[in-house]
């Protein structure tokens, strides 16, 4: 089945057709829209699918977004408030593609470009709270993603190097990264408008309270994407839901005292790493000494009061919230969650559990860096005379060093990051 669609630009006295077998297009058409605001942009609709010109009918290419599937489309409206794109299908009910200002800003001389990232519409993150839930007995359509859409056009498929998608906020500090599709056409990846998740330190029982970031405060950010050796920026601007019962004084209370228990997490994190390290290299120098040698003990000793320290700060025993043990990262992971799933101003005593749990981790830090203060200078002495390698500790600043390269490979860290292909030009 092959599409016919036809123009006329002189009231009906003549018709031209559009090219749409040239294009590929497949399927009878049933409609053929142009876009309230950009002449050149149209929208048709065939047996199979959604076909879209940037260019006034030349060229067109088939919809892939969303998984719409090979459907007819029988009805095209274009919403002027939302610049969404209504489309009415034969089987598949209604389908809603959010926010067409990606395609309204391609023209040829974008799409001639390697890439680019495209500006989209301010983004507003929606107040968490709901309703109660009806379950089948009552029908609710599904709400537009609540995460910002990131779009990009790639004239080609990118094949070597890295291609990485990053969100800078306001003073360049790297809030979080999501992965990027690397199909040719027009592509959208997803960012939660959160900052990424705690790093965590391992332990018995899974801290579910710090499995998310806290959500970004309104204002502008940046989108870099870096594809091979060229970096690519674009203004990304957050607001608030006007329905939102919290005011931005209040919203930014609960974003600093977040971000001060999430420092604090990484803060102890970082700690553990420093214990766990001094003890695994004690364990594996003592390892290679006879039982006879009087440094082998020393050693062991050293890796059990990095231990005993260690299990002051972390759950050594499983059995979760009602049997196992709580201990400062426990502690630190329940108020984290409680102050992070509110969005209004925290509570006083919030603040105060804050600064307690600080101080209990402070003292543990001060403990540690006594026991390797007196011991390590000695041990490492013996060592050498040994030709054994040193016992070092690993500072805060190397930790976040491993850290950071760690979360640079691009991969989607922000809850419900993702990517998809929206519109493949052939």
């Amino acid at each position: 089945m092959k599409p016919y669609a036809y123009k006329t630009i002189d009231y009906g006295k003549t018709w031209s057709a559009f090219p749409l077998q040239d294009s590929g297009a497949v399927g009878y058409a049933h409609v053929i829209k142009e876009d309230s605001l950009n002449p050149n942009l149209l929208f048709l609709g065939t047996e199979f699918g959604l076909w879209i010109s940037v260019d006034a009918g030349q060229h067109w290419a088939q919809y892939k977004g969303s998984n719409f599937p090979a459907v007819a489309v029988d009805d095209i409206a274009v919403q002027a408030r939302e610049s969404d794109l209504v489309l009415a299908t034969h089987g598949r009910g209604i389908w809603i593609i959010d926010d067409i200002s990606a395609l309204r800003a391609l023209t040829p001389d974008l799409m001639a470009k390697e890439a680019v990232l495209i500006p989209g519409r301010a983004v507003q993150y929606f107040d968490a709270s709901a309703g109660w839930a009806e379950g089948d007995d009552f029908f609710t359509g599904r709400s537009r993603p609540g995460e910002a859409q990131i779009t990009y056009y790639q004239k080609s498929r990118h094949i070597f190097g890295d291609l990485k998608i990053e969100i800078m906020d306001s003073n360049g500090k790297l809030i979080d990264s999501v992965a990027g599709s690397k199909h040719r056409g027009l592509n959208r990846a997803s960012w939660s408008m959160r900052v990424k998740a705690p790093a965590v330190p391992p332990a018995a029982s899974v801290l579910g309270e710090a499995t998310q970031g806290p959500r970004v405060l309104p204002g502008s950010y940046t989108v870099k994407m870096t594809k091979g050796d060229k970096v690519y920026t674009e203004q990304l601007n957050v607001v608030v839901d006007p329905r939102a019962k919290f005011s931005l004084e209040d919203r930014k209370a609960q974003f600093d005292l977040t971000m001060k228990v999430y420092h604090t997490i990484e803060h102890m994190t970082a700690t553990v790493a420093a214990i766990e390290g001094v003890r695994n290299a004690a364990q594996a120098r003592a390892a290679k000494l006879s039982d006879k040698d009087p440094l082998r003990k020393r050693l062991l000793d050293l890796a059990a009061s990095c231990d005993a320290l260690r299990s002051k700060i972390v759950a050594t025993k499983e059995g979760g919230m009602i049997t196992g043990e709580e201990r400062i990262r426990e502690l630190l992971g329940q108020l984290y969650g409680s102050i992070n799933g509110y969005e209004g101003r925290p509570a006083d005593y919030q603040a105060a559990r804050a600064e307690s749990l600080a101080h209990e981790l402070e003292d543990v830090i001060g403990d540690f860096q006594k026991l390797t203060q007196k011991e390590l200078p000695a041990i490492n002495a013996a060592l050498k005379k040994k030709k054994a390698e040193s016992i070092t500790v690993l500072t805060e600043a190397e930790w976040q060093k491993n850290r950071e390269a760690e979360g640079s490979s691009g991969a989607g860290t922000g809850m419900m990051a993702g990517e998809r292909r929206v519109l493949e030009m052939d």
